[in-house]
């Protein structure tokens, strides 16, 4: 699905239920799921890996621009982070893809005389800032996880899709995801639905400068507070910022009496 988005679909006509559809997939099989963003596959023989497609392969050079650097990073993460969380029980990161690595893959064979010069991961691009930034996000992402064993919890209860506005959001557990694809358009205050009254904290935003974003979000939005009013057939809402083509997880830090 990924691959013909990024090849065939400018980015203001995605469709977020599509997108949802597939990655949920039949919910009947979750324990049998086993998403990933990319695989090496698609990238061999003259294929192109997601890197290759949304940033080329002059990463850090003056022959990309950076209106289009920033988007590529972005999409690089948004999709990672959206593939990872919102379907089944396990995730499948293949070796460099992680950090964004632009060069295909090719395997010996009798078609390339069994050469190995494209069997391998150049592991000194990490040396690259974007390149690192990537890295550092997948791995905080990775972490996000491990602490919080969200995918080793029940399934995602998706309660926001909208295809004009283009957000995408779902709990699982304590967690809230928010995804606004919107190529433009940020919104200062989105009302998204929670079931739990009280405090959610960000614990994961693809737009900090860390990771290659534009740190759009100031430190006193990353507590947001529950209002009482009903939003998405849910008992309480959040009014969050989003920033165009990002993505932010909150958990809920402090639950308050209703």
């Amino acid at each position: 699905m990924w691959l013909a988005l990024l090849e065939n679909t400018p980015d203001h006509e995605w469709c977020m239920s599509k997108i949802v559809s597939t990655l949920v997939g039949d919910r009947q099989n979750t324990d049998k799921m086993l998403l990933y963003a990319e695989n090496h596959n698609q990238s061999i023989s003259g294929g192109r890996s997601f890197a290759e497609i949304l940033i080329g392969n002059s990463l850090g050079k003056s022959s990309i621009s950076q209106e289009s650097l920033l988007r590529g990073c972005s999409l690089h993460k948004m999709i990672r982070l959206i593939t990872s969380t919102i379907g089944g029980h396990a995730y499948l990161n293949f070796m460099g893809n992680e950090f964004g690595h632009p060069k295909r893959v090719e395997f010996p064979m009798s078609s390339n005389n069994f050469s190995f010069s494209l069997a391998n991961r150049r592991w000194d691009l990490l040396e690259d800032v974007v390149h690192y930034q990537l890295f550092s996000f997948d791995k905080d992402m990775m972490d996000l996880d491990k602490n919080g064993r969200i995918l080793s919890r029940g399934l995602a209860n998706i309660h926001h899709v909208n295809d004009t506005t283009m957000v995408i959001s779902y709990l699982r557990g304590p967690n809230l995801f928010v995804f606004n694809f919107h190529p433009v358009n940020s919104y200062e205050r989105y009302i998204i639905g929670v079931e739990e009254a009280g405090e959610y904290q960000v614990t994961l935003n693809t737009d900090e400068n860390k990771y290659g974003g534009r740190g759009l979000l100031g430190h006193d939005q990353n507590i947001q507070r529950t209002i009482s009013r009903r939003a998405d057939g849910m008992r309480f809402c959040l009014e969050v910022p989003l920033p165009s083509r990002s993505a932010q997880v909150y958990k809920l830090t402090r639950i308050l009496r209703a």
